[in-house]
């Protein structure tokens, strides 16, 4: 899953070297922490949140196959 977001998030964003991608693996869950660039937020987030909610609804799919739940953090 983390190199998932890393390839959507580096498709994304203008500046691709400033993409990390952390997982904090749990049991049944995992969280996933994104950071970019401060000029790169709005890329991700996209307009009212659409590029965020479809890297969420991509990650909850995918989670169906793992039986895990992935929870994607956008850090600024």
């Amino acid at each position: 899953m983390k190199e998932l977001v890393e390839l959507i998030a580096r498709t994304l964003v203008d500046h691709p070297d400033l993409v990390e991608v952390n997982e904090i693996d749990g049991e049944t869950s995992s969280i996933i922490e994104l950071r970019v660039g401060k000029e790169d937020i709005g890329k991700i987030i996209g307009r009212q949140g659409a590029h965020a909610r479809a890297i969420r609804t991509l990650l909850a799919a995918a989670g169906g196959k793992y039986r895990k739940r992935f929870t994607l953090e956008i850090i600024d």
